[in-house]
């Protein structure tokens, strides 16, 4: 028979095991009560938070590349209406008060996402133009750079600086159209002085091109008293019919072949941030003539000795600089340079896992027949789908109704201009 400080025991043990099953098997500390679920502390169950498109990927790091597939994610990011890159929505399994992960300074003071930044993926029916307030809305996919090439930490330290390893390569791949660009298919043709309005008009429909490549700016630009190129002169073609080609003429290679250009070098102090002040400017030029976002604008680097690997270091962190400063105002980031040289090298860098290459290549090989898929020196996985233009025949003396001019002839699937 159980005595009375043995029943006393047992009433304790029984009111404490009422207790831990109450508590959900935690027993509370000596006069404290459990907290029970809120909204400060619960973590979401749904596919993530309010604002962030659905199938964002949870967790996903800046340097992470797809197993299956082979894309790169991008951080998710938005443009203000400065131009800035913001980060995007918080990861979809963070508490609902988890902030925005901080920014961290370059060397030019811009701000940079972080390496574990978010990333989101593009859902919008291919083709669609954005919308009027899609630069200030994280949630609109396409207001996300480019998901397939995303830009490079803005640190000497990322993959594609001298003497850093990269890592997991990215094919560049993905439809731009899911971003808000818009694509050409066919015959182009591109020259030092834009025609005049007459004669483009001349040109239209007598020709077999449906595009044509203006050099808009840059230092290195061979012509660059622009007889006809004026926000007028771009409206008028437009109404034509046309699309158009911006190409950026900056500074080139250390090691860069022709002497010509030898006089618009870069410098080697900084390629990063010289690249990043010029990519701004592209973007200026390309404003200035009614170019909306989302256009294209092509970097123009003349062939150079990329195999001299100080000089590729130098001319692959201007490059990246570059697509940076164009991607963070909502520009689409494209590249032109000799099969040989500078297209060879960017498919090296990519091979080797280099961060914030170009969404697009235009690359010049010359007498050969023409093709966008058949470049030996890209992966033929690499810069698809609608990412390449073939430069395939140089310097020559064209009429079409009655007017002449001399130009390049290029085979085009590949972003263009947005004109407004």
């Amino acid at each position: 028979m159980a005595t009375r400080n043995q029943m006393i025991r047992r009433a304790v043990l029984l009111s404490a095991a009422l207790a831990s099953m109450a508590t959900g098997g935690v027993m509370p500390a000596s006069g404290a009560e459990p907290t029970p679920p809120g909204p400060t502390t619960a973590r979401p169950s749904g596919s993530g938070q309010p604002g962030e498109p659905s199938g964002a990927s949870s967790g996903a790091s800046s340097g992470a590349t797809g197993a299956s597939s082979g894309k790169e994610t991008a951080p998710q990011q938005s443009t203000t209406p400065s131009g800035q890159a913001t980060p995007g929505a918080p990861d979809s399994s963070s508490s609902s008060t988890t902030p925005t992960p901080p920014t961290t300074p370059d060397s030019s003071g811009s701000p940079s996402t972080p390496p574990d930044a978010p990333s989101g993926t593009a859902s919008d029916a291919p083709g669609t133009p954005p919308s009027p307030s899609s630069p200030s809305s994280p949630s609109d996919p396409r207001a996300l750079p480019d998901p397939a090439a995303p830009d490079a930490p803005l640190d000497p330290r990322a993959p594609g600086a001298p003497g850093v390893p990269g890592g997991p390569p990215s094919l560049v791949t993905g439809d731009p159209r899911d971003f808000g660009a818009q694509i050409f298919r066919g015959n182009a043709f591109d020259t030092c002085q834009a025609p005049s309005v007459s004669t483009m008009r001349a040109w239209k429909g007598a020709s077999p091109f449906g595009a044509v490549g203006v050099y808009i700016g840059g230092r290195g630009r061979a012509c660059p008293k622009q007889k006809h190129l004026s926000p007028a002169w771009v409206a008028a073609v437009h109404k034509q019919g046309w699309k158009l080609l911006p190409v950026y003429v900056g500074s080139q290679s250390p090691c860069v072949i022709a002497k010509n250009k030898r006089k618009v070098r870069m410098s080697g102090k900084d390629p990063y941030g010289q690249g990043r002040r010029e990519g701004q400017d592209a973007v200026r030029q390309a404003r200035k003539l009614g170019m909306t976002q989302r256009s294209a604008v092509y970097l123009d680097m003349e062939a150079y000795r990329y195999k001299n690997k100080k000089c590729a270091d130098t001319t692959l962190r201007f490059v990246q600089g570059w697509n940076s400063a164009v991607r963070a105002q909502g520009y689409v980031a494209g590249f032109y340079s000799s099969a040989n040289s500078g297209i060879a090298h960017l498919e090296k860098a990519r091979a080797a896992g280099a961060r914030g290459l170009p969404t697009a290549v235009w690359f010049a090989r010359w007498r050969v027949r023409p093709s966008v898929n058949g470049e030996r020196n890209l992966n033929p996985k690499a810069w698809q789908p609608h990412r390449r233009i073939h430069q395939h025949t140089g310097n020559k003396k064209r009429t079409y109704g009655g007017r002449t001019v001399s130009v390049d002839h290029n085979l085009v699937d590949a972003p263009v201009a947005i004109i407004k």
